[in-house]
């Protein structure tokens, strides 16, 4: 295995791609006694047209999200969620549109549990009953998020900044989709994106990489499958399809959501350092400490709950901010009145080395987060650089650089506000 140091983090990292294609990344740390593995698969919600094998094959919004549901099933009638969970470890799992994730944490039992997690991810086992029961469970699972103001203001908002791309629909598929998912459909698309070419194992604790990689090949075997090309429809434009959406819910107060599209780079470190752009250029301009937030929170149109946030998956980027407010198209005007006095004026430079400094320790500080850890590089695996070499680009980051981001990306014909109202009394 490759071994390399960051002594500005005080990290080493192991990694290796295997003769199968899995991509490994191994981050001892002697003496901790949690022990954390991430498993992941570059197969989310959005992964729904692919080609593979010379076959164009169009699968039902939802697959990958039901796949995470019932790949804890064993052939034998074993569940790997209770045999994990017995041998002490804290197991669980997760699907993003751009990513599925199998996990667990555990203070003992670590290569036992190693081998169960790689073996159940690898290992599919469907039928038409258990496919039925879970569509059900999943029904359910779906009706309860069209119930959640904060899911629909979510999904109203990419619905309005996205036309084609499935990124705008749930990760979970609606009661439609799903009920045309069979156990044929899960075969076929675990067959495609579950093979070790397509995944990454990443793994943080008081570990043995060369043990971990000759685990993986023993449980996974050596042969190498190919990787399916994913289609994700036609470009699209960098305006929304719709600037404002409306809809009425029993909510306290008014919720908000402005949101707009990024131009994406694909991969490499020109794809790192353009998340790391983004995340600091945001905080300057509506983090906690901006002039941004402090006025509109003194004036009562902000409160405690505003965030934003960056997603980049399934080949887009999307900028997202928002939360609470008696007045969010205000919110929205005062944002575009302040990305217009950053293209007249500029940022404040002390604005600016502030927020780097906080970026930077805010980013030492996730380093303790094991999770975190494992999957951020899972994710840098899969767009083609690693998370450790964040901190030099983060501090390469030039003044420019975020003000170029925030008056190409924001500008008013780039933003969509999406508003869930409360009931009129």
């Amino acid at each position: 295995m490759d071994r390399r140091e960051y002594p500005n983090i005080g990290e080493t990292l192991y990694s290796a791609v295997l003769p199968n294609g899995l991509r490994l990344n191994v981050v001892p740390k002697a003496g901790f006694s949690t022990r954390y593995a991430a498993f992941a698969a570059n197969y989310g919600g959005a992964h729904r047209r692919f080609r593979l094998y010379g076959d164009i094959i169009d699968s039902p919004a939802g697959v990958a999200h039901f796949l995470e549901h019932k790949m804890f099933d064993l052939p034998n009638g074993d569940n790997a969620l209770n045999i994990l969970s017995a041998n002490g470890a804290d197991p669980n799992a997760f699907t993003s549109s751009g990513m599925t994730c199998y996990y667990f944490s555990c203070t003992q039992g670590f290569e036992e549990n190693l081998r169960m997690l790689l073996h159940f991810v690898s290992t599919p086992y469907f039928t038409a009953e258990t496919v039925s029961k879970e569509q059900g469970i999943i029904g359910q699972e779906i009706r309860m998020g069209e119930d959640s103001p904060d899911s629909r203001v979510y999904y109203n908002l990419m619905e309005s900044l996205y036309r084609c791309h499935p990124v705008r629909d749930r990760v979970a598929g609606s009661l439609e989709s799903i009920a045309r998912i069979s156990h044929e459909t899960l075969y076929a698309c675990h067959r495609a994106f579950y093979a070790p070419s397509n995944m990454a194992l990443c793994v943080e604790g008081d570990v043995d990489a060369e043990a971990i990689e000759r685990i993986a090949l023993e449980v996974l075997g050596s042969e190498s499958a190919p990787v399916p090309q994913v289609d994700f429809g036609p470009e699209e434009s960098p305006f929304p399809c719709v600037k404002l959406r409306r809809e009425v819910m029993e909510v306290s107060a008014p919720l908000f959501l402005i949101g707009a599209k990024l131009s994406v780079e694909k991969s490499g470190e020109a794809a790192m350092r353009q998340r790391l752009v983004a995340r600091l250029a945001l905080r300057i301009l509506c983090g906690a400490s901006s002039s941004f937030y402090s006025r509109l929170y003194a004036q009562g149109i902000l409160n405690r709950n505003f965030d934003y946030d960056l997603d980049f998956s399934a080949g887009t980027g999307t900028l997202i901010l928002g939360g609470e407010s008696p007045r969010p198209e205000q919110v929205l005007r005062e944002l575009e009145q302040e990305v217009e006095q950053v293209r007249l004026h500029g940022l404040d430079e002390s604005a600016f080395l502030r927020a780097k400094r906080s970026t930077l320790g805010s980013t030492l500080r996730a380093l303790e987060d094991f999770e975190n850890v494992c999957v951020s590089l899972a994710s840098g695996l899969f767009d083609g650089y690693c998370a450790f070499d964040s901190m030099p680009v983060l501090g390469s980051i030039s003044l420019r650089e975020c003000e170029s981001f925030l008056t190409e990306n924001l500008g008013p014909e780039r933003l969509a506000l999406s508003i869930i109202e409360s009931k009129a009394v």
